[in-house]
């Protein structure tokens, strides 16, 4: 089968790799050509682990190929796959005009049936409005070629991209045609023989699948920061109420870690479009916006520890941050709240010594030389006033405490994450304030 995918973000780089290794040829087609020269010699654009392995395994073997010529592309193709981005508008909607350039380019240049899928993530409804892009140029054309298109959701985790592809819990596919149908399952075959099921629907319930699992994902962030925040006022142990509901099968272990706030590409820009999508169908998505409110306070949690900390005076303090990105293995730096902490730091009078191990380059092209950079995360320490702990990389887990000790002015911990025992730290010689867990 032959196939292209448009764009080589995370979602079209990892899906087209991913096809690729099942035995699919694969045309992966950016209009960036700066990108699509570096994936020809052998360099990613974007960090994700794993993936440089899986690309060059494919490309080697002539199953992956890259291109910024989608006309060539679909002239003999089965199924394009539209994986561009969908970045919010300034009124929180999904902005659709990468997602229907597509569309228009592919009724332009299309000479036979094809399956048009949208892998972006679009509000519901966006499959009739590709329909309409693709036909419009249909009919200038004076054109007669059937088509069909197909809602597939990604549900991909930056960081565990190719497992989350190649394992997946399941398969979203919302289609118009037994015909279509039949084409993707063809596809998606052999996750099908690993006892992956893929699960058939119409279009617009599979668009709405998607949102509908990221805001459920964002409100359990939401929900245990809230409730982490009470723990700490009444004196409970949030991290022993996580472990006790955590329990309970109903409720289970994931997405109940309480910290700063949800970031990245997916959560906040899909939370505000649902949001956005209710408001125009006169519906008021009251738990969501309350989602959205309890996520961008918990941001500015720690600030606020480290304000009282230093009674309101942060003039001239020297804090390190440990930790840049979004979350764990990833570079993504998209609504971090990294972001949000070192605007306030700043404003607060604060200079800023930070770390990551793969974000650094990200975060300097956002931030700029407001603050400094270290590639190492104990240098990061010297003479710091205070430390912060923004991402739970795992080699923070079990640092070196004394060699901590002995660079900081100030032994004090502010851990958003959560990642070390309340006791032992101030066993250790460290004054800690975490989340939900009252100061001892």
């Amino acid at each position: 089968m032959n196939i292209t995918v448009v764009g080589t973000g995370y979602v079209g780089l990892v899906s087209g790799t991913c096809f690729a290794e099942t035995g699919v040829n694969v045309t992966c087609i950016d209009v960036d050509k700066n990108k699509i020269d570096m994936l020809n010699n052998g360099q990613i654009p974007i960090y994700e682990s794993g993936l440089t392995e899986i690309v060059s395994r494919n490309f080697k073997k002539g199953r992956l190929h890259f291109s910024t010529q989608l006309k060539n592309s679909i002239q003999d193709t089965e199924v394009v796959m539209i994986a561009v981005g969908t970045p919010p508008d300034e009124d929180g909607s999904a902005d659709l005009k990468y997602v229907l350039g597509v569309a228009k380019e592919i009724g332009m240049h299309m000479n036979e049936y094809m399956i048009v899928v949208n892998k972006s993530t679009v509000p519901v409804g966006t499959g009739e409005k590709v329909r309409k892009a693709i036909q419009e140029e249909l009919d200038k054309r004076n054109v007669n070629i059937g088509f069909d298109v197909v809602s597939n959701p990604e549900f991909l985790r930056e960081g565990q991209a190719i497992s989350d592809f190649l394992k997946p819990d399941r398969i979203i596919v919302g289609v118009e045609s037994e015909k279509a149908a039949k084409v993707i399952n063809r596809l998606y075959k052999p996750f099908i023989l690993n006892g992956h099921p893929v699960i058939i629907m119409d279009v617009k319930s599979a668009e709405m699948t998607k949102y509908t699992a990221n805001s459920m994902l964002a409100t359990k962030i939401s929900f245990m920061n809230d409730i982490a925040n009470l723990c700490e006022l009444l004196g409970a142990d949030v991290n022993k109420v996580k472990e006790g509901i955590g329990s309970d099968k109903r409720i289970g272990p994931y997405f109940i870690n309480p910290g700063t706030g949800y970031g990245g590409s997916c959560f906040p820009k899909d939370v505000k479009a649902l949001i956005k999508t209710a408001n125009d169908h006169n519906y008021d998505l009251k738990v969501l916006k309350s989602v959205e409110e309890v996520n961008n306070r918990q941001k500015s949690i720690l600030v606020d520890k480290i304000k009282e900390y230093f009674n309101g005076d942060l003039e001239g303090k020297t804090v390190s941050l440990w930790g840049l990105a979004f979350k764990p293995h990833t570079d993504d730096m998209r609504e971090a709240p990294s972001l949000v902490i070192i605007e306030q730091l700043l404003n607060e009078g604060a200079k800023i010594k930070a770390y990551d191990q793969t974000a650094m380059k990200e975060a300097h092209r956002i931030i700029g030389d407001k603050i400094n950079y270290y590639d190492d995360q104990y240098d990061a320490l010297t003479a710091s006033d205070a430390l912060v702990i923004v991402t739970e990389w795992p080699e923070f887990r079990d640092p070196n405490f004394r060699l901590m000790k002995e660079k900081m002015n100030t032994p004090v911990i502010f851990d958003g994450r959560n990642i070390f025992d309340n006791r032992e730290i101030i066993e250790r010689g460290f004054e800690y304030f975490c989340i939900g867990v009252k100061t001892i």
